[in-house]
């Protein structure tokens, strides 16, 4: 049997040729091969409730799950999403017609944007974005049109510019992509940014899409608030969250969206022929986590909020400038302090100068100038890792 000798073109698509391997298993690898401590990736260093765990064990000695799930998911996960987002945000969500489990929220994302969008439509997204927004824009044959999030030093945060947002939306738009709590910079979009948003997805009659997995980790006075809760949202909204980031089982890739039972028609048309169903035990699981009290949700978020705290005073003492997240397991920093021009060289050559890895924020930007200073650290490690880790990038200025 002959192998394939040459083609008149690249295997890959064009929608997907500027798409190589993603920077989080780039930088995991070069954390393996080189020993250093990984804030790059963002996954814990231990894992959720012991209790919740125990569920999918029983789940899966129990026979539950074993084989194919229902396509929506199964009922219990699908009741207890509706009872968490009734609980926590005053959403009415009917279980079996407005809510779908989906593997993970990268899944529930590439199967929304895949149903919704045409060729040719254009998506606005808040820049700096989750890598994945714009593969899956571009399986879509859409096209991302970024509006920027700016740093504000006087403030340690980012912003931001509701007037560029306004801008950037013509009568091609047919969807808003927005990210709250957002990865990577942190920013928790304030009660008036988001009606600010929603008066405009009313009046332009656009889709909006949030990403909402970080839902749980917000700190100071920040507050959550999803958008589909706000005047003329609900009917327009695809809700997006996840297990993974709220309970610390980043691997069971249980992910759901919520939306009016006719946009969660037109996701599990597309979502069907994606994954078709998975995370079987672990879905029962989930339910149990969701029904956790409160106490659960405080004692996690406060945990978080001293781990970020002692990251960011970490990386002031070693030098860098620090923008303090509101939300999220990751802060951003600058090194223009040390005299670096570029993110991605720094975040190669770090392993080998301090032995701890970092992402570099410009493979988030279509502008690679807007993000070109910028390095994520996430915070999600144990206390001595993360320690460890500010120790180690003091030798930066030694």
């Amino acid at each position: 049997m002959t192998g394939m000798t040459s083609t008149a073109r690249p295997f890959l698509n064009r929608r997907l040729a500027e798409f190589g391997t993603t920077i989080f298993a780039e930088m995991s690898a070069l954390a393996a091969s080189t020993g250093s401590i990984n804030l790059g990736q963002g996954f814990p260093d231990t894992d959720g409730p012991e209790e919740i765990r125990e569920a999918a064990v029983r789940a899966l000695r129990d026979g539950r799950g074993n084989q194919y799930p229902p396509g929506p998911g199964v009922p219990e996960l699908r009741t207890a999403i509706a009872g968490h987002q009734a609980r926590r945000y005053g959403l009415t969500v009917d279980p079996d017609t407005e809510v779908l489990v989906t593997a993970g929220a990268t899944e529930a994302i590439a199967a929304t944007l895949l149903a919704l969008l045409e060729p040719g439509d254009e998506v606005v997204a808040l820049e700096p974005y989750y890598d994945s927004y714009a593969a899956c824009i571009a399986m879509a044959g859409a096209t991302r049109v970024p509006v920027t999030l700016r740093p504000d030093p006087e403030r340690s945060r980012f912003r931001l510019d509701l007037d560029e947002l306004r801008a950037a939306v013509t009568d091609r738009t047919r969807l808003l992509l927005i990210n709250t709590p957002h990865n990577p910079t942190g920013t928790v979009l304030t009660r008036a940014e988001l009606t600010a948003i929603a008066e405009l997805a009313v009046e332009r009659n656009l889709l909006v899409v949030t990403d909402e997995v970080y839902e749980h980790l917000v700190f100071d006075d920040a507050e959550h608030i999803p958008l589909a809760t706000l005047p003329g949202m609900r009917e327009r909204t695809v809700t997006i969250s996840s297990a993974g980031k709220t309970f610390s089982f980043t691997g069971w890739k249980v992910g759901w969206l919520t939306a009016p039972p006719e946009l969660v028609a037109a996701v599990r048309s597309a979502k069907q022929f994606l994954t078709y169903v998975s995370s079987g035990p672990f879905q029962y699981a989930i339910a149990e986590a969701l029904r956790l009290p409160d106490s659960y949700f405080d004692t996690f978020r406060a945990d978080l909020l001293r781990k970020r705290d002692l990251l960011a005073d970490g990386l002031r003492a070693a030098g860098f400038e620090v923008y303090l997240p509101r939300g999220t397991y990751f802060i951003t920093t600058d090194i223009t302090p040390f005299g670096e021009k570029d993110a991605h060289t720094f975040c190669r050559t770090l392993p080998e100068r301090t032995g701890v890895v970092a992402i570099p924020n410009s493979v988030f930007y279509d502008d690679r100038e807007a993000g070109r200073t910028q390095v994520r650290f996430a915070f999600c490690k144990k206390d001595e890792v993360l320690t460890e880790a500010a120790d180690r990038l003091r030798r930066l200025t030694s």
